[in-house]
């Protein structure tokens, strides 16, 4: 918006060409993101703490967790809004692009704020159903990733790290391929949000991870060097994936150890969604896994541990997802959250070594 209304004046006033670099609208936005999380943060905890949305804690979880109960949750309406709102200020809202990664993201929030009303206000303790939730998310992925097949801007094809000739051409099975990417991270970063921080972590990490792989799409040149393939109009997620980032930065310092606020199912599903689109259409959807390791463990640990039990009756970890089993050995939960943020980091800094080893 701002982009729209103040680049034409660099016309009369030299200053507003600055509005023309993405770089410049992706700082702009991200300082933006975090103050709205920063600034609004106290008075939104204060109001869900005067509408009684109080976290549920499971009964069969670490006893450590108990002392948790009436924590507000939903708080990750603050980061739908510190997403959002600098997003629509400072991308050029022309890009196709920005509008499917922010509807997404909305439509996908939705989904996770009806489960969290249901919990918490209407004392539900299942929320939606694993069927419900599963259905919308796969149609809104679905949506996606036709119209993102059907304007052609991102070629159907699997790309993969490494190796500069190795590509899959996709051609039509694109679309249930974007459709599982979105729907699994989403449900992957969900896993995740069970510990202070430790989801909102590992999502900074991503998300500034792939302003730079956005960026880099969406530059002919730099594409070019670096033998990525160039997406038009990519470059332009930078500016989403910088607000991705900025509000999770600003709303860790309300969600950290111990939390004031929990971010709930609004938050992380739509976080994950949001991931997964910039990494659809920067063809990145392996990078997503390799950068979100920490999100595809904890996923995979769940799936091992029903698969397990179905199977033999025997469980594989003590609890899960993965991060509870570290507490029921005795870690600290400080220390089970800070050292997934190490893995994530050093995951971050491999995937964007790969931008070279080609």
């Amino acid at each position: 918006m701002l982009f729209y209304f103040l680049y034409p004046l660099h016309v009369k006033f030299s200053f507003f060409n600055v509005f023309k670099y993405i770089t410049f609208r992706t700082f702009g936005a991200s300082i933006t993101s975090v103050l709205l999380c920063m600034f609004m943060g106290p008075a939104y905890i204060r109001l869900l703490q005067r509408m009684q949305m109080g976290q549920t804690i499971r009964e069969d979880g670490p006893k450590t967790h108990l002392s948790k109960k009436g924590t507000p949750t939903m708080g990750g309406g603050l980061i739908l809004f510190a997403i959002v709102l600098p997003t629509l200020l400072w991308a050029d809202l022309t890009n196709p692009n920005v509008w499917v990664a922010v509807i997404v993201t909305l439509l996908f929030g939705v989904v996770g704020y009806v489960d969290d009303h249901r919990k918490v206000v209407q004392k539900n303790p299942k929320g939606l159903s694993g069927r419900q939730k599963l259905f919308w998310q796969t149609l809104i992925a679905l949506a996606a990733a036709v119209f993102i097949y059907v304007t052609r801007e991102t070629p159907p094809v699997l790309k993969f790290p490494f190796f500069k000739e190795w590509s899959f051409y996709l051609g039509a099975l694109f679309i249930p391929f974007a459709t599982f990417v979105i729907v699994g991270a989403s449900n992957a970063v969900n896993l995740t949000d069970g510990l202070d921080g430790l989801a909102v972590g590992p999502t900074i990490t991503t998300s500034a991870t792939f302003l730079i792989l956005a960026y880099c799409a969406g530059h002919m040149k730099i594409a070019e060097y670096l033998q990525i393939p160039y997406i038009a109009g990519a470059g332009e997620l930078a500016v989403f994936c910088g607000c991705v980032a900025a509000s999770c930065l600003g709303f860790l310092w309300f969600n950290t150890y111990p939390a004031q606020v929990f971010m709930g199912d609004v938050g992380s599903l739509a976080l994950g969604a949001a991931l997964a689109v910039v990494a659809v259409i920067t063809k990145n959807e392996i990078l997503l896994a390799l950068c979100g390791g920490v999100f595809v463990v904890e996923a995979l640990s769940v799936m091992a541990q029903v698969a397990s039990f179905k199977m033999t009756g025997k469980r594989v970890f003590k609890m899960a997802p993965i991060h509870h089993h570290f507490e029921l050995k005795g870690w600290a939960e400080p220390k089970v959250i800070v050292r997934f943020w190490i893995i994530s980091i050093l995951l971050a800094l491999f995937t964007l070594s790969t931008l070279k080893l080609r």
